[in-house]
């Protein structure tokens, strides 16, 4: 009982916390509420007896993503009005051309999973040769989910990238 009230507690607390980083005028109070957020989802974690996760959890989410969002706050300033942001050089075209690109490959990938051939049901020992909870998660994260994984390690390279362009623009 105790455990469905504190998991109860916790879910209504996150979703909270949610539309307050959505609803909060001010950028800073929002990137606060979202520092909240993502610790609340740690406890959740360890409520659900995934230590690991949890600290992971706190050390990207709540330590580097956060970090990295207070930065954009403070390199964007949003005291100009949006008209001001116009970039007459925009290339909106070839930003269309890549979206869609980018669009297609992700429809490719989808297509693919669903249309290989299902190899035959595999026992759990078969299926992962380690044991334990962290080098089963390794396990799958560089076999089964091995492409996911590095579409996510470029899209935050390109991110980072795009960041110190922007950056070197202004000053």
């Amino acid at each position: 009982m105790a455990e469905a009230l504190a998991f109860y507690t916790l879910s209504v607390l996150i979703l909270g916390l949610a539309v307050a980083v959505i609803t909060t005028p001010n950028t800073v109070h929002s990137v606060v509420f979202l520092v909240l957020n993502f610790l609340c989802v740690a406890v959740l974690y360890v409520f659900l007896q995934a230590e690991f996760l949890a600290v992971i959890q706190v050390l990207v989410y709540a330590g580097g993503i956060v970090v990295l969002y207070l930065f954009v706050v403070m390199l964007v300033n949003l005291g100009r009005s949006p008209e001001e942001h116009q970039d007459p050089r925009r290339l909106g075209l070839i930003g269309l051309g890549l979206s869609g690109a980018v669009l297609l490959e992700l429809a490719g990938i989808i297509a693919y999973s669903y249309t290989r051939e299902q190899s035959p049901p595999v026992t759990a020992a078969q299926a992962s040769p380690v044991q334990g909870n962290i080098e089963e998660l390794g396990w799958l994260l560089y076999t089964d989910y091995l492409i996911p994984f590095e579409v996510a390690s470029v899209l935050l390279l390109v991110a980072m990238v795009g960041a110190i362009v922007l950056a070197r623009r202004e000053s």
